[in-house]
C-alpha cells in the first residue's frame, strides 16, 4: 500500500510541477499584480545559407548584408530589419523582431543593401505589397563589351504564426539560397597553339534579370552578359618547349532556370562563329549519379560556381568541352549538341 502511495504522489509530482513552472515562466513577466513588464512578443531570427553542393552553412562567410521584410496574412507591408557583416559574418547572431501575436509572410535579401549592390526593388518596399515586391538587376550592370561583376544576391522566404498570448520570442530559421552565378571559360587549342583572349568575344544571353516575391523569373527581355575578366594563362609547356596558352574569360550572371533558353556564345572579333551551346542543358549533363533524384532546378540553385574549358581544332572551332565542377569532368564532342 506504502508502496502504491508513493508511486502515485510521484506520478503526480511529475505531471504537477512542470505546469507549476509555466505558471511561474508565465507570471514571471505577465503578472499585473506585481507590475511587471509583459512577455515580449515577436521572433528571434537565425539565418542559414546551406542550399548549396556542399549542404553546410555558409551564411557567415558568404552573406555581408541583409535585408529582411515583414508582411501580415493578407500582404501587406508591416516593417524592415537591415543588418551589415558584423552581425551576418556571426554565428551565434539573431535578428529579434518585436511583433503583436498573427500571422506574418518574410522576405529576406542577402546582398541588396551592401554599398556595392548589383539588384535594388522596382519600387519602395514600404510601399509596396508582398505579391507586388519586384527586384531587378541594375541596368548599368548590363554592359558591352566589358561586363560586370554582380555582387553575390541571396533569397529565403519564410511563413510563420506568432502566438497570441507569448512567453517569449519565438525562435524560428530564414533558409536562403544563392541568386547568382560565376562562371569561368578557359579556351586551349588541342595542338598547343597559343591562344589570345582579345582575339574572341564571349557572352551569355538569358532573359534573368527580374524576380518577384516567390524568387520567380519575370519574363521581360533577353539580355547580352559580357566578360568582367579575361585574360590569358600558361597552362604547360609544348613538346617544343614553347608555352601552351590559353584564353580565359570570367562573366557573372543572375539565377539559372532550367525552362531557360540560355546560351554560351564564343566568336572571333570579325563575328566568326567559334562555338554556340544550350547552357543550360551542358550545365545539367555536369550533375553526378550520386545526385540522380535531385531535380535540375535544384542542382542549378545549388551550384553556383562553373568552370568550363573548351578544346579548339587547328582550324579555330572547338574540338569538344570539359566541363569541371569541383573536380568532376564531363566531356562533349562538338558533333553531340
Amino acid at each position: 500500500m506504502k508502496k502504491t502511495l508513493k508511486n502515485i504522489f510521484r506520478f503526480a509530482a511529475g505531471a504537477i510541477l512542470p505546469a507549476i513552472a509555466a505558471i511561474l515562466c508565465l507570471s514571471s513577466c505577465e503578472d499585473i499584480q506585481e507590475d511587471l513588464e509583459p512577455c515580449p512578443s515577436g521572433l528571434k531570427l537565425s539565418f542559414v545559407y546551406d542550399y548549396n553542393m556542399e549542404f553546410a552553412n555558409a551564411f557567415p562567410s558568404q552573406v555581408d548584408c541583409l535585408t529582411l521584410f515583414v508582411y501580415d496574412a493578407e500582404g501587406n507591408y508591416v516593417t524592415t530589419r537591415t543588418a551589415g557583416k558584423e552581425q551576418t559574418s556571426d554565428k551565434d547572431w539573431r535578428m529579434t523582431i518585436d511583433l503583436p501575436g498573427g500571422h506574418y509572410r518574410l522576405l529576406a535579401y542577402g546582398g541588396m543593401n551592401c554599398d556595392d549592390a548589383s539588384f535594388t526593388f522596382a519600387s519602395d518596399p514600404a510601399k509596396t505589397s508582398f505579391s507586388n515586391l519586384e527586384v531587378f538587376l541594375h541596368p548599368s550592370l548590363i554592359t558591352e563589351p566589358v561586363g560586370k561583376y554582380l555582387h553575390p544576391l541571396f533569397y529565403g522566404r519564410l511563413d510563420i504564426t506568432v502566438p497570441e498570448i507569448s512567453t517569449g520570442y519565438k525562435e524560428a530559421t530564414v533558409s536562403m539560397m544563392r541568386d547568382t552565378n560565376d562562371i569561368r571559360i578557359l579556351l586551349a587549342n588541342e595542338n598547343g597553339v597559343p591562344i589570345d583572349a582579345s582575339d574572341f568575344v564571349f557572352s551569355i544571353t538569358d532573359n534573368n534579370t527580374r524576380f518577384n516575391s516567390l524568387n520567380e523569373i519575370i519574363s521581360t527581355e533577353n539580355v547580352s552578359y559580357r566578360p568582367w575578366a579575361k585574360g590569358n594563362s600558361v597552362m604547360g609547356v609544348n613538346p617544343d618547349g614553347t608555352e601552351s596558352l590559353v584564353a580565359w574569360a570570367e562573366l557573372s550572371v543572375p539565377r539559372f532556370m532550367v525552362s531557360s533558353d540560355a546560351r554560351l556564345n564564343v566568336s572571333r572579333q570579325d563575328g566568326t562563329p567559334v562555338l554556340s551551346l544550350p547552357l543550360i542543358d551542358v550545365l545539367c549533363l555536369y550533375k553526378s549519379q550520386r545526385y540522380a533524384n535531385m531535380a535540375n532546378q535544384e542542382f542549378l540553385d545549388r551550384e553556383n560556381t562553373w568552370n568550363m574549358t573548351f578544346f579548339l581544332t587547328g582550324q579555330g572551332v572547338w574540338a569538344g568541352v570539359s566541363i569541371i565542377i569541383n573536380d568532376w569532368v564531363v566531356r562533349i564532342n562538338n558533333s553531340e549538341l
